[in-house]
Formats: C-alpha cells, sequence, structure tokens
C-alpha cells in the first residue's frame, strides 16, 4: 500500500533501519518516491533496494537544508517526522502546505517537538527533543466532506456535515456555491441544498490552497449532469481522468484533451456497472450513480473502502439508497 513508504522517516529516527515494501497505491499516474529518500539521504541515510523493497540504515540522523522541488505532501510528512528525532535544526524549504500537514505538525508539537513555521512553504524542525505521550483529536476529512458535498450537488436535496473542516475547505465551498449549491454554517455544522441541476462550473487543480486533485473526479461526476459544458484541469497527477470512461457508460459526455476534461452536461444518467480504478474515482462514480436513473453497480469498491470510513451508512443518513455487498462490488441506486 501507498502508505508503507510513511514508516521511512520515523523509523530511522528511532530504529535506524528499514526495510519495507515499495509503496503502492492508486494509479493515477507517477508518484515517485525521489523526494523521500533523497531528503533522507541529505540527512544521513544510506538508501538501498530494489523495484520491490527499500532499505534503509542511519546511524544517527542530522539535521540539514533540504529544498523540495515540488511541495510533495508525502514527503514533506516524512521529512517532519524523521526531522523530530534527528539532532539539530532541519530546514525544509518549498514544503507543502496541506492543512493535512498543518495537522501532524501540531501532532507533533503536542507530543513534544517544536516545528515552526506552521502553515507555510517553509518548516523548521528543532530535533532532537525527547518526545512524550499525549492526546489529540484528528479534525474531520476535508475530501470526505467534499465528496458528500458533491453527491448533494449531483443528487440534489440537502446535507448537514457535522465537523467539516469549513476552515480548509475555500476552494471546494467556493465550487459549490459557484455551481448553484445554498452553503451555511452554524458552529460545527456545514448545510448545503441544492434544488435542481448544478450550474457548470470551470476548475483546475493543484497543490493547497488551490483546488485538490483528490476532489477532481468527484467535480468531474458532478459536471456530467450539470447545466451546460464545462472544463476541469488536472495539473497534479495525470492519470486522475481514468474514470472518465466508467462515467461514459453512466452516459456521460466528456472529452479528455491536453490534461483536460471537457463535459457536456446530462440529465439525468442512465444505470449501468461500472468499475472503480482508483479510491477517489470510485467514490466519483458513486456520486454519478445517485445522480442516474435506475440501478447501478460499482465494482472493485475497495477502493473506496480505503478513504471512507462507512460510504454506505454516510450516504443512507443523508438519504441515499445503496448498500454494499461482498468485498468488492457496490450497489447503488438513485436518491429517494
Amino acid at each position: 500500500m501507498r502508505s508503507s513508504v510513511m514508516l521511512l522517516g520515523p523509523l530511522l529516527g528511532r530504529l535506524h533501519r528499514v526495510n519495507t515494501c515499495y509503496p503502492g497505491g492508486c494509479s493515477i499516474g507517477r508518484r515517485p518516491i525521489d523526494l523521500h529518500l533523497s531528503a533522507l539521504e541529505q540527512m544521513g541515510a544510506k538508501i538501498c533496494g530494489d523495484e520491490e523493497r527499500v532499505e534503509a540504515f542511519a546511524e544517527k540522523l542530522c539535521g540539514t537544508d533540504i529544498r523540495l522541488c515540488f511541495p510533495s505532501v508525502g514527503a514533506t510528512e516524512n521529512i517532519l517526522m524523521a526531522a523530530v528525532a534527528a539532532e539539530g535544526i532541519t530546514r525544509i524549504y518549498g514544503a507543502a502546505r496541506e492543512p493535512e500537514i498543518q495537522v501532524l505538525c501540531r501532532f507533533l508539537e503536542t507530543l513534544g517537538a517544536r516545528i515552526d513555521g506552521i502553515g507555510s512553504g517553509f518548516l523548521q524542525v528543532h530535533g532532537g527533543r525527547t518526545l512524550h505521550d499525549g492526546e489529540f483529536t484528528v479534525p474531520g476529512d476535508r475530501i470526505v466532506a467534499g465528496t458528500y458535498l458533491g453527491a448533494v450537488m449531483a443528487a440534489g436535496g440537502e446535507v448537514c456535515l457535522l465537523d467539516a473542516p469549513t476552515d480548509h475547505m475555500a476552494e471546494t465551498l467556493c465550487a459549490a456555491q459557484q455551481a448553484g449549491c445554498m452553503i451555511e454554517q452554524k458552529e460545527n455544522r456545514l448545510f448545503a441544498k441544492m434544488n435542481g441541476r448544478p450550474l457548470a462550473v470551470n476548475l483546475a487543480t493543484g497543490p493547497y490552497p488551490e483546488f485538490s486533485t483528490d476532489l477532481q473526479s468527484v467535480m468531474l461526476a458532478v459536471s456530467c449532469v450539470a447545466q451546460g459544458e464545462s472544463w476541469i484541469q488536472e495539473n497534479v497527477f495525470e492519470e486522475r481522468f481514468a474514470t472518465a470512461g466508467e462515467l461514459t457508460r453512466l452516459g456521460a459526455d466528456i472529452r479528455i484533451e491536453d490534461g483536460t476534461a471537457f463535459v457536456r452536461g446530462k440529465y439525468p444518467l442512465r444505470g449501468n456497472c461500472v468499475q472503480a480504478f482508483d479510491l477517489r474515482g470510485g467514490a466519483a462514480l458513486v456520486v454519478a450513480a445517485l445522480a442516474a436513473e435506475g440501478e447501478s453497480q460499482v465494482h472493485d469498491c475497495f477502493y473506496i473502502c480505503r478513504g471512507y470510513e462507512d460510504i454506505c451508512r454516510d450516504l443512507t443518513a443523508a438519504g441515499a439508497r445503496l448498500s454494499f455487498e461482498g468485498n468488492e462490488r457496490k450497489y447503488e441506486e438513485n436518491t429517494a
């Protein structure tokens, strides 16, 4: 799985040796780990291995200046976890600014770490401090919240999302409002209401705070039932549009050209059997199925289960009719 690479930094800092499988994950484009390995080597690690495994050694890690050529979320996280155990100060230039990075920094601070520049593209970690136990509350998932917001936009109706991290959802909420979704926030509740079909919205993905690539597939599904024509430009992962072919099986009108999807909205879509190829694409198929006439089956939904605690439970609570059968299939019907 993709998260195996995230063990490199913390285990090198604690145990000085790591032997793990080369990371897998969703097939959404090139996702090399050279930024991870290069950073750890700069901190004193020796890296070896092959196409299947990665082995790393380090008698001790030392703080240093690390410059990332791309604000990789995973690489930034790995460096942070290694840096808190390293001797001296580690400076990360070009760090990712995603909310998940900020959450990790706050968690590490709860355990006794000292990190400067949280929320910016420059992070300074004071290593060598003794960490201790602590209590930390993990905030709501902005991508899950954005997915459920997309379901309301595509299928219509209204929903109340509890503890959605709205402070980090500006681009998502802006897109929803442009599409005609009525948004209201009260304390820890986000109310969303959609009357009729969404309006067509043009989007371009990018590193935070730009529109998240993890919600591109969901917005593609929303665009399929929107009024008018729209385009979505993918600037992070070149194979994010793999789901487009499955959406056309539901009746969508999509044309892919030079990293951009051009969509002509149609309503309603029609139920069919489709296949998930990745986590977010699978969730997008669920969203599209809810806006389709009749029953749809989403196969290989184990991808979806990796990123959503219980998507059937949550969407059923919002009024959808869907169920999970077996380990690899999901059955959808139009909303009630």
